[in-house]
């Protein structure tokens, strides 16, 4: 089956257990994972694949829950949806793409997974980009009143099943318009036809109880294991890159907190907004190609 977004990709779904992953495959050389964030799905790369494509063989998967992967609901504890398991399903879904070592760049609750994974299996990952993020066990640490005013969402979602699910049910489209719109700096960011893509995604009951599930692990059972890394002394053994906009002020800056998780950081800014694939790819891949062509 083609895939629409990324021509000459083939779209596959592999079941893996409990869950059924949507991806999407194409370009040559060395494999790189791409992991998206919320409220989007693998279609957030599309500005950046043809690409990397050139470079890498692209392996760009829907989140569990999220687009058109699937998996169980959620649970008491949130395993069903913490990074720990979903990073495990893109282990086992690169390894049934036939990939034991690769690099991985990830964006929002993406890049989550995506530190978890080289946390986890660090004889798979051979590098790691974030943008935009930092670990979770940092990000908490550090929220005051105005990430609280900004990211509001990050405690709504927390709450228990099945407050969150009613708010968003009462009107999705809504709320995904406002929460993209709020997410650039760059209206026109997001295009049309990737706009229309979330919206499908989105209005489905299903995956927006997944978005809310990894939302109640990130306050959670996600917050244990980041802590239980760091008592541990457990540190990503990978080269990590981190973006940032250039609008965050924060000190210390990104890669100065990835320097507590990782020994060899770098790091820089771009001037976008939140949803940095879709806002500036240029800047971006001037960043990341570098990077990766150094260590994948």
């Amino acid at each position: 089956m083609s895939a629409p977004f990324f021509p000459g990709f083939e779209a596959r779904s592999i079941e893996l257990g409990d869950a059924r992953i949507h991806v999407e495959v194409g370009g040559s050389g060395p494999p790189l994972l791409l992991l998206h964030g919320y409220p989007q799905t693998h279609v957030a790369w599309h500005r950046v694949v043809p690409v990397l494509a050139r470079h890498f063989t692209v392996v760009a998967p829907d989140l569990r829950g999220y687009g058109d992967s699937t998996g169980p609901a959620g649970d008491p504890l949130h395993l069903n949806h913490c990074k720990r398991t979903l990073a495990a399903d893109k282990l086992a879904l690169m390894r049934a793409l036939g990939f034991e070592r690769f690099a991985v760049m990830a964006h929002d609750r993406g890049a989550r997974v995506g530190y978890r994974l080289a946390l986890d299996t660090p004889e798979a990952v051979r590098c790691f980009v974030s943008l935009t993020v930092i670990p979770t066990e940092e990000m908490w640490k550090r929220a005051g009143m105005a990430f609280g005013l900004k990211a509001f969402h990050w405690y709504l979602f927390a709450q228990p099943f099945d407050l969150p699910e009613r708010m968003l049910r009462a009107d999705p489209a809504y709320y995904l318009d406002w929460t993209l719109r709020n997410m650039v700096q760059k209206v026109d960011a997001v295009t049309p036809e990737a706009l229309a893509e979330y919206h499908r995604a989105f209005a489905k009951e299903s995956v927006r109880h997944a978005m809310l599930e990894d939302y109640r692990a990130a306050a959670s059972i996600d917050l244990r294991h980041d802590r239980e890394d760091l008592a541990a002394g457990r540190r990503l053994a990978c080269p990590v890159q981190v973006l940032w906009s250039a609008s965050n002020t924060a000190r210390p800056d990104p890669a100065e907190v990835w320097k507590t998780w990782a020994d060899t950081v770098e790091g820089g800014t771009v001037d976008c907004g939140h949803l940095m694939a879709e806002e500036a790819p240029d800047e971006v891949l001037a960043h990341v190609l570098p990077f990766l062509r150094r260590h994948a």
